[in-house]
């Protein structure tokens, strides 16, 4: 039987089949990566703001996310207001200010600061100056943007909820168990196919 079956298509086949339960395990390995890193965020999260000093080069080219952060903005933008949380987990707005600051080696940087949050969307007034915060991710993509959740709140208003690693999805489990059921189910189909084509 072994004999009679089609070499090109088992090949390729097989080949596939092969891809597909490489990359199951690939998934396998990111998940492992990313529960891992949800561990440092959250190591991150522990320390407190006023105790760690980023105002430097790497703020500007590798944010570290959810780590401490205190910087001095000596520019800053319009209130941007968007929806949002607030500590106690109310809707409600939170204000993002466009903060441009100086690091160390001179370069400048330019981040926005999660001010606060208020219950209406008008927008808050604040200058600038020195302030303690958390570096937030906009969204764990590849074309990273960064925020500086400010911690104390800015301007008057009230604190924003906290960022929460737990909230970053971790779906590799599942999209490995896809790979291994891609590949079972191609053999099954290909298993069925030679055993029609060997009976005519």
């Amino acid at each position: 039987m072994i004999r009679r079956l089609p070499l090109i298509p088992t090949l390729i086949v097989l080949a596939a089949v092969a891809v597909m339960i490489r990359l199951g395990f690939w998934q396998i390995e990111r998940m492992h990566q990313k529960n891992a890193m949800l561990a440092n965020f959250k190591a991150a999260l522990a320390v407190p703001p006023a105790g760690f000093d980023m105002n430097k080069d790497h703020l500007i080219d590798y944010p570290e996310a959810y780590a401490p952060v205190r910087v001095v903005c000596d520019q800053v933008g319009a209130d941007r207001p968007k929806a949002g949380r607030n500590a106690s987990g109310q809707t409600g707005w939170i204000h993002l200010f466009p903060c441009t600051y100086r690091a160390p080696s001179g370069r400048s940087g330019t981040i926005d600061i999660i001010a606060g949050w208020s219950n209406a969307p008008t927008a808050a007034q604040w200058t600038g100056g020195a302030i303690t915060g958390i570096v937030v991710p906009e969204s764990m993509t590849e074309r990273q943007r960064w925020h500086i959740l400010a911690d104390p709140p800015l301007a008057g208003l009230e604190p924003n909820a906290r960022p929460d690693p737990a909230d970053i999805p971790n779906n590799h489990w599942s999209y490995a168990i896809q790979w291994f059921l891609f590949a079972l189910t191609a053999l099954v189909i290909y298993a069925l196919a030679v055993r029609k084509r060997l009976k005519t």
